[in-house]
């Protein structure tokens, strides 16, 4: 049984990293050093606040399979920036905290053509997490759901990613 630790409030530096991630300049520059394959793959953070993200991949060139849609890779990155973006808002406020997916499971569930938007709505889970980590110095998981839907909004695929959190020890 986890001991019951408040998520942190909306601190400076989580309001600081969105406003630098909403920034589209600041996320390609980011991209381009750190996610370079995201950055190729044109994804885009729509909206991130504390609790969500959406972040979209196009269907183009560098995206498209054999098959005239996404490849299920792209939208794997783009389902695991959703969540992804949430976590490092979350790592961003406080003690350094460790962050690593231990786990994917993937259901496709209609070609993935146009413009493909992944939202997660697993910021506050991941916040309580964190804090749990923070305080206790154990690893904690969470399951993020990440759906992504066409232009249509029909959901073409949704994605449960395991994360891992651990507080950095001294």
């Amino acid at each position: 049984m986890s001991q019951y630790v408040p998520a942190p409030v909306d601190t400076p530096q989580a309001v600081a990293f969105r406003r630098t991630i909403s920034n589209p300049l600041k996320l390609r520059l980011f991209m381009l050093r750190s996610l370079p394959m995201a950055y190729l793959a044109g994804l885009r953070v729509r909206e991130i606040t504390p609790a969500r993200a959406v972040v979209t991949v196009p269907f183009k060139y560098l995206t498209k399979n054999p098959f005239r849609s996404i490849y299920f890779a792209c939208l794997s990155m783009a389902a695991e920036m959703a969540s992804g973006v949430l976590s490092m808002m979350n790592t961003r406020s406080g003690s350094p905290v460790s962050m690593l997916v231990v786990g994917l499971e993937a259901e496709f569930t209609k070609k993935a053509v146009g413009l493909i938007a992944f939202t997660s709505e697993d910021g506050l889970r991941i916040a309580q997490a964190i804090a749990e980590s923070r305080a206790t110095g154990e690893g904690r998981t969470v399951v993020c759901t990440s759906t992504g839907t066409d232009e249509a909004g029909d959901t073409v695929a949704v994605f449960r990613i395991t994360w891992s959190f651990r507080a950095k020890q001294g």
